[in-house]
Formats: structure tokens, C-alpha cells, sequence
């Protein structure tokens, strides 16, 4: 069946807390709360504009996307909490689009918050069968199973088929992780900013051969937020033109019976990135290589590797060749997570997706003035979630053209906030987070003392 015709959707507003290493101090209603008040800041809107809220986490019970948007105003719009493994975020994105795009809502507010434990991913229903039960009887069959963590022996176990069969090596998956902590320190919200050599990354604890601890996405704390609007909703505001960006193309898939052909690489859902990339960018009227920047999913720098390949940014198994020859970062074909990816950023499930999404609308507006991408006009996301969904999605400004060049004191200018949210990480004020929540539905009950602690931690 053809695609259907879609009306152009647009990220208005985007925000992003700080992550931090889950230690408990900080709630997710306070992280729900901060992510959204900068995005609905960013957006020059308030509450009283949005039409539905998307709510995505993956941690935590039933109806916390209402604790989290009743802060905000209790306005009986609808809120849809989503889980889709790690891409919780960017599916909430793609549920925004699909709002919008058909006529259902002019304003939807995505966001995304995890309040994590330490150590690695693990399941808190041990009395019925995993959703991943499956995926883990193909690897224990295929791969055998070791006291690594589950989600490092899969990604491994890919990352050492690709040596088996395209000629990579151990030091390939180091030098991606190498760009991405190098990466890291020009991002303000990134949860680590140390720089290491490839020496010292391949040195680092074994978790997984070729996996070290450096390669290794951390988990995380965070919130982030965007605000999905329509062309109605664009054109009543275009004073706001030239910060919108538009989703040019998107689509979130699923695994493909290729899943269980009992490659390691299929069974990290290649194929289901592969049809997510093919339709977005036909959908956007481009090749992936045309993208000059790429925020894709490196919960492991195995996964870098075998989603280069996937996205079609190299050649069928020459995705180590591009690492090789500096093609990922500065002065080579594309920059590869300007942010730091996952790895030095950090991976508050929920709330992923968006942070990829908010760093990506900061290029294209021209904010992310220090690590910027030169003559970007493109800018492809992905994000995996296992189990399965991938999202791929392709962004551009709304006028189509290049990104330009502002400067910080600009841009404090433009968004009345006096500095740039892009390269400097701040808090908001009580006076602000006011001016953005419900004129006539808010609820001093529903926000209890949010505001303060949010205010305390900077």
C-alpha cells in the first residue's frame, strides 16, 4: 500500500536536563518537570497550547506521564504513557508526528524521563515470560551465554560477527568510543566528559570481547522534551519561523522474521533499521548520505558499527573502513554524536530519543555554535529499542536551508533567555516556570515543592 500523503509536522520547542548517574537524589517528577519547562520556554508557548502529551519512560508504574504533565496544568488533554524499550523517546516523537501529521492535535508535548538503578538493565517481572525471552534462547543457542550483562553480551556477540566476517578489529570498536568521549566534553548535559585515549579504551575492564567498560553506555538520570506543532499552528507564529524544524521524514519499525536467522547482527534488529532508514529518508527525498549529521544509537560501540552499516552511511561491511578513516567526527564525511552518543552522554532510557532529537534541532538552528557541522542541512536520528522498534528520522529546518552561524548572545536574544541552551546547561526560575504552565488549570497540589528542588540543584 502507497504511503499517505502527510502534512508537515515541526519540533517548535526542545529541552534537556542534565544526566546524572542514578543515585536516587533526583525524581523523575523533577526531571519530567524541568526538561518540560525548557522546551515549552524554548517553544514561546505555554501549556494552554497543547493539544496531547506523550509521556515515555520506561522505569516506573503506570500513569506517571500524568504525575509528570499535571505539574504543567490539569487542562483533561489526552496523555499516552509510552514503553518501547530504549526507544521509548523517539517513538514518543513518532506518535507526535503521527498526531499532527494527521489532523489529530496542532501541539503535542513529548516527554521523556528515567529514574534509574545502578549497574545493568534488569527485569522486574520475574513470574512471567520476557519479552525478550526469545532473543535470549536464539543467543544462549547461537553464542552460548556468560556472566557478562545481557544487553553486553548481545551487542558483543554482533560486534564479533562483524569481525568474523568484514575483517574488523578489536581497536575499531575502541576508536569509536574514543570519538565519542572526545565528543562529549563540548555538550553541557553530558553525564561524562572525560577523554581518553585508545590505548586507555582498550585497556579498560573487559565486559564483553571486543566490549570494554569504556565502550559501554552508562545508565542513567534525565528528562528531555519537544514540542510537535503544525503548519497551522507555524504559520500563527512566524515570528518563530526560523527556530522550527521539520520532521522531513520519519518511520518507526519493527523486527522482520530476519531477526532469528541466528546472526548475531540480525538479532540486534539490523534489518528492522535498515527498512526505518529506507523509508524515512524516501520519505524525505534523500540518501543517508546526504546527512551530515548523525545521532544514532551506541549503547555499545558494536551497535555504532553494525547501524553505520544499517543506515547505509558505508558500504555493506565496510562500516570499520569509515571509523579508519576518520569519516566519524570532525573533518571527515559525517560527525557521528556531536553529543557524545550514549556512551559518554548517557542513556536515560525515556528520555533518549528526545535528547537525540534536541541536540539535532540545535545544529540545524544554528545554536550548537561549538561543535558545529559547517553547511548542515540534513540531520538523520536513530534509536533502537530491542524487543523490538527502531525509529529512524530525518530533520531539516523548516526554510530548507543550510544551518547558519549564531552566536550565543544571539541566541539569548532570540529565545528572551539570555544565553544559549545549546552550549550552557542552566536551571529556570519559579517566575518562569510559571509563565509557561496553565493560565487557568494549574494546580499548586499537583506540583507540591517541584520548583524548589529543581531551583536547589543549580
Amino acid at each position: 500500500m502507497p504511503a499517505k500523503q502527510k502534512s508537515p509536522a515541526y519540533v517548535l520547542g526542545v529541552g534537556m536536563t542534565k544526566f546524572i548517574k542514578p543515585r536516587g537524589k533526583v525524581d523523575y517528577t523533577e526531571l519530567g518537570f524541568e526538561a518540560g519547562v525548557k522546551a515549552l520556554l524554548d517553544a514561546q508557548i505555554t501549556y494552554d497550547d497543547v493539544d496531547q502529551g506523550v509521556a515515555c519512560y520506561c522505569y516506573g508504574d503506570s500513569t506517571c506521564g500524568q504525575r509528570v504533565f499535571y505539574q504543567f496544568g490539569m487542562t483533561q488533554i489526552p496523555i499516552y504513557n509510552v514503553n518501547n524499550n530504549c526507544s521509548t523517546g523517539s517513538t514518543g516523537l513518532a506518535m507526535a508526528r503521527t498526531l499532527v501529521s494527521s489532523g489529530a492535535a496542532d501541539c503535542v508535548m513529548v516527554v521523556g524521563f528515567e529514574k534509574m538503578m545502578p549497574g545493568s538493565l534488569q527485569s522486574f517481572f520475574n513470574d512471567r515470560e520476557n519479552p525478550m525471552g526469545t532473543t535470549h534462547r536464539m543467543m544462549a543457542e547461537t553464542r552460548g551465554f556468560t556472566n557478562a550483562p545481557g544487553a553486553a553480551q548481545m551487542f558483543g556477540n554482533a560486534g564479533r560477527e562483524y569481525i568474523e566476517k568484514y575483517g574488523a578489529k578489536p581497536e575499531d570498536f575502541a576508536e569509536i568510543a574514543r570519538v565519542n568521549h572526545a565528543h562529549s566534553p563540548k555538550n553541557p548535559y553530558s553525564q561524562f566528559t572525560d577523554v581518553y585515549t585508545l590505548e586507555q579504551i582498550m585497556k579498560s575492564t573487559m565486559i564483553h570481547e571486543p566490549l570494554t567498560k569504556l565502550q559501554c553506555c552508562p545508565t542513567s538520570d534525565g528528562g528531555a522534551a519537544a514540542i510537535v506543532v503544525s503548519q497551522a499552528f507555524l504559520d500563527a507564529r512566524p515570528h518563530l519561523r526560523e527556530q522550527a524544524v521539520e520532521i522531513a521524514g520519519q518511520c518507526l519499525a519493527t523486527d522482520a522474521p530476519s531477526l532469528f536467522s541466528r546472526s548475531a547482527i540480525d538479532l540486534m534488529g539490523y534489518e528492522m533499521t535498515q527498512h526505518a532508514m529506507r523509508t524515512a529518508t524516501a520519505e524525505a527525498g534523500i540518501s543517508p548520505r546526504d546527512c551530515q549529521i548523525v545521532e544514532l544509537h551506541d549503547c555499545f560501540s558494536a551497535n555504532e558499527m553494525v547501524v553505520i552499516d544499517a543506515l547505509g552511511l558505508s558500504d555493506k561491511g565496510k562500516a570499520h573502513e569509515l571509523v579508519r578513516n576518520g569519516d566519524i567526527t570532525y573533518g571527515g564525511k559525517y560527525v557521528i554524536n556531536p553529543s557524545g552518543g550514549l556512551i559518554s552522554k548517557g542513556h536515560p532510557l525515556g528520555a533518549t530519543g528526545i535528547a537525540q532529537c534536541a541536540e539535532l534541532v540545535w545544529h540545524l538552528r544554528g545554536w550548537a555554535n561549538n561543535r558545529a557541522v559547517p553547511g548542515t542541512k540534513h540531520c538523520l536520528q536513530h534509536n533502537l529499542g530491542l524487543g523490538g522498534a527502531a525509529v529512524v528520522t530525518v530533520y531539516r529546518r523548516a526554510d530548507g536551508r543550510p544551518a547558519p552561524s549564531v552566536d550565543s548572545a544571539t541566541v539569548g536574544k532570540k529565545n528572551k533567555l539570555g544565553y544559549n541552551p545549546a552550549v550552557e546547561a542552566r536551571g529556570f526560575t519559579k517566575a518562569q516556570a510559571t509563565a509557561v504552565r496553565s493560565r487557568t488549570k494549574a494546580s499548586e497540589w499537583a506540583l507540591q515543592d517541584t520548583e524548589r528542588k529543581v531551583e536547589s540543584r543549580f
